[in-house]
């Protein structure tokens, strides 16, 4: 698996790829931040934080198009299947190269507060000591940097599991944006359907309605469990897809 790891984290900057999604993240994310908090004049990081999440649906299928759609159009595909690794070790190597990439922007993205807690310590230069409460409220900016970064691998793992289906990277990356628009978008039918029980279950699957708990300042043990599991059940379906053409 840690060779597998290697070769793709490498791969994402020897392709542009790389490159073109860390760019994108930082920039994206410190204009988010600037617009959100500074211009507004607000210390509350839940738009923000709400916001960066929406652009997952375009910045993600970046990272996920070519995992194993382009070994299928390159034809390599064959020599990762006869490789002395299992199918379980080449599909997490994979993936946790996409999310080391996606995890480092995420992580990196965070010195964005530092101007906001700048600021409130100039507006307060004698009350450094109660930071905490006058300036943006840490533990929100973790709670929802965690939740972020989990529904990040889950995207990350459905999107590994797309690229796995076909070769065509356009396709792929397509496919993946729908999918991800469309868990993102469960949240905003809610308030459209009368019918009480489908507006308990679309609330259950919704990836947004678990991360409104995350803003609200609480930290949601069960939707980290919901997360891990969508990354679970993916990873394992393209583990099947694998399995399946090795010994097809």
């Amino acid at each position: 698996m840690l060779a597998i790891y290697k070769k793709e984290l490498r791969s994402y900057f020897i392709n542009p790829i790389g490159y073109v999604f860390l760019g994108i993240f930082l920039a994206v994310s410190a204009l988010l931040c600037c617009y959100t908090t500074i211009v507004s004049g607000t210390y509350d990081a839940s738009n923000y934080f709400f916001f960066l999440m929406l652009t997952f649906v375009i910045l993600i299928p970046l990272l996920t198009m070519r995992l194993f759609a382009e070994e299928r159009k390159l034809r390599t595909e064959q020599l990762l299947l006869t490789a002395p690794v299992s199918i379980t070790g080449m599909v997490m190597g994979k993936f946790f190269a996409a999310f080391t990439i996606f995890g480092g922007a995420m992580l990196f993205s965070c010195i964005n507060f530092i101007p906001l807690y700048v600021t409130a310590a100039i507006e307060r230069p004698n009350a450094a000591y109660e930071f905490y409460r006058i300036g943006p409220v840490t533990g929100e900016i973790v709670g929802c940097t965690v939740c972020l970064i989990l529904i990040g691998a889950a995207f990350i793992a459905i999107g590994t599991f797309i690229s796995s289906l076909t070769e065509n990277q356009l396709a792929s990356a397509v496919i993946t944006i729908s999918v991800i628009a469309a868990m993102l978008g469960i949240s905003l039918l809610n308030s459209y359907i009368e019918i009480y029980w489908l507006r308990v279950v679309l609330d259950w699957i919704s990836v947004y309605g678990r991360f409104a708990n995350f803003a609200n300042g609480i930290f949601d043990f069960a939707a980290i469990l919901y997360y891990v599991s969508i990354s679970f059940v993916f990873l394992f379906l393209t583990v099947r897809v694998y399995e399946k053409r090795r010994w097809g």
